[in-house]
């Protein structure tokens, strides 16, 4: 195998140490690391036929004698996979002897050559963009700012007979992101995301909303009042899947491309976000509470039935189950369903037993049984909801019991 060959196969170096009592030279100490590893792993990790096939590379020895003894290095090239390079390494430290002195080898370390080299690609990568930024004064900085900039402006479109502002994907893509103004989409473009389209004012207009009824469409909003606003008219009049908000008291136009992907990556389906947020309440409509707008829209200011309520109560209480399956997690509600605790399912019972006269809703990944039902009716509870039920015998009066199976 030549050098070049060597050089572009091996993935790890084995540096290892010699110490001889007596002189010794290179051909003795190759002869040994042949010699006395000969047989005592697999035919696989044989020396002699990893270095034939290959595997191995020429086996480097730098020693020099002082005083009747013997001292140096050994490098070995290995292109094995990590586990069969760190066996080899370790066979080295069973050799005893080289030529006719006793000697002992230690493996130092195992170099991980790739590893290296992406350091050193990133190193020189460093100094050629600081060199690039130091070439260019301010003067070019400038027009380079500008020709980005007149870039995305290009890449805007336009959505509906409002013209709203948008990205080019917004008339493709199955999703969509609903944004408050011209400057939110822009600032999302110049960060790749083209699935964008923005309201223009408090009011929303009705393409939006009924846009939001044939794609899966997240909420973006700002995290001040404002934002709050758009996302309750929002609500109102579209279907919105799931919400996120730039963080508290700061705009989308504004946020830095980490802080955008961060938004974006914890986003929260509607009931979740309504189930903990205060954002729908109205005084003057008490039995409206926090209800998702598919479940909120089926409500008559004038005329309410109860049946109806029980109803969508159900539907959005199997709903907001769902986000807690598989977690092992539960949460307690008050009346208007915020949440105000989240529990582990191991310790429900507890958690019941030691229940505030606030709580409304116990809601949980797991399975209701007679004890839960007789705490809970013990402690007001209103409604137990879990994936299903077992052994109830008897059921209180005062306690609904909701489960998907």
């Amino acid at each position: 195998m030549g050098k070049g060959e060597e050089l572009t196969t091996t993935k790890y170096l084995i540096h290892a140490q010699i110490n001889a009592n007596g002189i010794v030279e290179k051909p003795d100490v190759v002869g040994a690391v042949f010699g006395q590893t000969e047989g005592l792993l697999s035919n696989d990790l044989d020396l002699r036929e990893l270095q034939r096939t290959g595997r191995i590379g020429r086996i480097q020895v730098n020693i020099h004698s002082n005083s009747g003894r013997a001292k140096g290095d050994i490098i070995i090239p290995s292109s094995l996979d990590r586990v069969e390079t760190a066996i080899l390494a370790a066979s080295l430290e069973t050799i005893n002897r080289v030529g006719p002195c006793e000697a002992e080898i230690q493996t130092l370390k195992v170099e991980d050559v790739r590893a290296v080299k992406r350091e050193q690609v990133v190193n020189r990568a460093k100094e050629i963009y600081k060199n690039m930024v130091e070439t260019v004064g301010p003067a070019s900085m400038k027009m380079i700012e500008e020709v980005r900039e007149a870039m995305r402006v290009h890449e805007i479109s336009e959505y509906g007979e409002e013209k709203l502002p948008a990205g080019p994907s917004i008339h493709t893509s199955d999703a969509i992101i609903v944004v408050e103004g011209r400057s939110d989409v822009l600032n999302l473009l110049k960060y790749g995301i083209k699935n964008t389209v923005a309201v223009e004012g408090v009011s929303v207009p009705k393409a939006i909303g009924e846009l939001s009824k044939k794609r899966t469409t997240t909420a973006f909003v700002d995290g001040d009042r404002g934002g709050e606003l758009i996302l309750k008219e929002l609500l109102q009049i579209g279907d919105v899947d799931y919400i996120t908000r730039a963080p508290q008291g700061k705009e989308v136009e504004d946020l830095e491309k980490d802080e955008v992907l961060i938004a974006l990556r914890d986003k929260v389906p509607t009931t979740q976000f309504l189930a903990t947020t205060n954002i729908l309440s109205d005084n003057n409509n008490k039995k409206q509470k926090n209800y998702p707008k598919k479940q909120r829209q089926k409500f008559n200011k004038k005329e309410i039935e109860e049946d109806s309520i029980e109803d969508d109560e159900v539907i959005l209480m199997k709903d907001m189950l769902k986000e807690f399956e598989g977690t092992g997690n539960g949460a307690i509600l008050d009346e208007a369903l915020n949440m105000t605790k989240e529990v582990a399912v191991e310790d429900i019972y507890e958690e019941i037993k030691n229940i505030d006269e606030n709580a409304d809703t116990v809601i949980f990944d797991g399975v209701i049984s007679q004890r839960l039902v007789d705490v809970a009716s013990k402690k007001g509870i209103k409604k137990l909801v879990a994936f299903k039920s077992i052994n109830i015998v008897k059921k209180p009066n005062n306690l609904k019991i909701i489960t998907i199976n």
